[in-house]
């Protein structure tokens, strides 16, 4: 594989990478929606899904830090690969796992005693706390086994080996798709029921991810010796992986403020509304997420082997691409929005109720394809401070503040608050556009990057 990373053609190499990513990103998908989808097809399933979604909240923060170990790691053991440095490769390999098994502790004893009060905080109502408090309870006993599973799949990828990658996740969500019916419907277990499929789906892919990791087919290797914290590499992965970490978490951030301000303007319905937004929103980045992150062994292998003619194509192959896509599927949305919004409900008042609502949210979409790449870009090429300054632009310094801003002075209540997640999106992407284009000139200082703009 690290011939091919270094020499095959980058058009079919891209597509050999980033089509596992993909599909591996759809059946992540499909395990992040599947829940939701029968949920919302209950008795009762306006509010259950308010609830579940209230819970995604903290899900999301909890899965950020599978970005942290996975997302900071992975990127320096290719690069360490691609340098011909064995040992140090499998360090950073050996510290990550072990920062993933004592984070799964932690968080789970901190869901344990005080799950209840921050859904309260996260927006839940006495209407939906129950719906929340069944699926998180259950949930929390496998956040270890979402940790090893999505966390050290990372350490598959960038290996070269998507495809084995990518049937740690299908593993997992056929098998939830399954169990799923079966625990909510025939079982009659409601919204446990769907934490319980979920939980043991997770618990067989990470037992297959350590399957691989523990075989000769790995490159990379977890070893007794270095399963002790090393510092120096500690920092490294954490200022690679903050920037990832920062994004996911900020998601669960994010959710947070839309569903205290959604109910505040709204009540439950908008609550539930703002969880299928999110789901929709999902069927956007995580394709372009696949892409950015096919492309990631490629830059950083061929970064580390100092061939910047190949980064420079590789990154301007995803620009097109990924822009094609969220050009074409943001389109769709916004001409026939019920088409997304009824896979996750049959309640004709929340349909309708949404409908508007995504059109408004979804619209920045448009060219966030862009932002996906460039993210990606900074972060194989080992330089995570950009890609975090970029995201603590458009969530924390526009989104979260604009949407308390824009709903107060103009009015627009539920509107309002939807509004500023296209603005913010359309603002940094912009920025982010502009400056990239200096930033890889400097990082790569003897070629220049004057196609990329062309191809925006």
């Amino acid at each position: 594989m690290n011939n091919a990373l270094a020499n095959q053609k980058i058009e079919s190499l891209l597509l050999r990478l980033a089509i596992p990513s993909i599909l591996a990103q759809l059946v992540t998908l499909m395990y992040n929606m599947v829940d939701r989808m029968y949920i919302g097809h209950m008795t009762n399933g306006t509010l259950a899904i308010a609830g579940v979604g209230l819970c995604g909240s903290l899900i999301t923060i909890v899965a950020a830090f599978t970005n942290l170990f996975g997302r900071g790691g992975s990127p320096l053991a290719s690069i360490a690969m691609g340098s011909g440095d064995e040992k140090r490769a499998n360090m950073i390999t050996s510290n990550a796992f072990v920062s993933l098994l004592c984070t799964s502790l932690v968080l789970s004893i901190v869901i344990f005693f005080w799950g209840k009060p921050l859904l309260f905080l996260f927006g839940a109502s006495n209407q939906t706390i129950d719906y929340a408090m069944q699926y998180l309870r259950i949930y929390n006993i496998g956040i270890v086994f979402v940790q090893l599973s999505v966390g050290m799949n990372y350490f598959i990828n960038c290996q070269g080996y998507s495809k084995f990658g990518m049937l740690t996740l299908i593993i997992g969500s056929v098998l939830n798709i399954i169990l799923d019916p079966i625990f909510i419907f025939t079982l009659h277990l409601g919204v446990s029921g769907a934490a319980l499929a979920t939980v043991l789906s997770q618990a067989v892919s990470a037992l297959w991810v350590m399957y691989f990791m523990f075989s000769k087919k790995s490159n990379l290797r977890i070893k007794k010796a270095y399963l002790k914290f090393d510092g120096h590499i500690m920092k490294e992965i954490f200022t690679l992986g903050i920037s990832p970490f920062f994004m996911r978490s900020t998601e669960g951030l994010l959710q947070i403020c839309f569903n205290r301000q959604l109910l505040f303007y709204g009540g439950d319905l908008a609550v539930s509304s703002m969880t299928i937004l999110f789901s929709v929103a999902q069927i956007l980045n995580l394709p372009m997420e696949g892409i950015a992150q096919g492309s990631q062994p490629i830059i950083s292998f061929n970064y580390g082997a100092k061939n910047y003619n190949r980064v420079k194509a590789t990154i301007r192959l995803c620009l097109k691409v990924t822009l094609t896509f969220s050009l074409i599927v943001t389109g769709i949305m916004l001409i026939k929005p019920d088409l997304f919004i009824q896979i996750f409900t049959n309640d004709h008042s929340l349909v309708q109720y949404s409908i508007m609502n995504l059109r408004v949210y979804i619209f920045g979409f448009l060219i966030i394809g862009a932002f996906s790449v460039y993210q990606q870009s900074y972060t194989a090429l080992g330089d995570g401070k950009r890609a975090f300054f970029f995201a603590f632009t458009r969530k924390i310094i526009l989104l979260i503040p604009l949407m308390y801003i824009i709903p107060f002075v103009t009015g627009l209540g539920v509107t309002g608050v939807l509004l500023a997640e296209p603005v913010s999106d359309i603002a940094v992407t912009v920025m982010n556009h502009l400056y990239f284009k200096k930033f890889l000139h400097t990082k790569l200082s003897n070629i220049s990057f004057e196609n990329v703009s062309t191809s925006l």
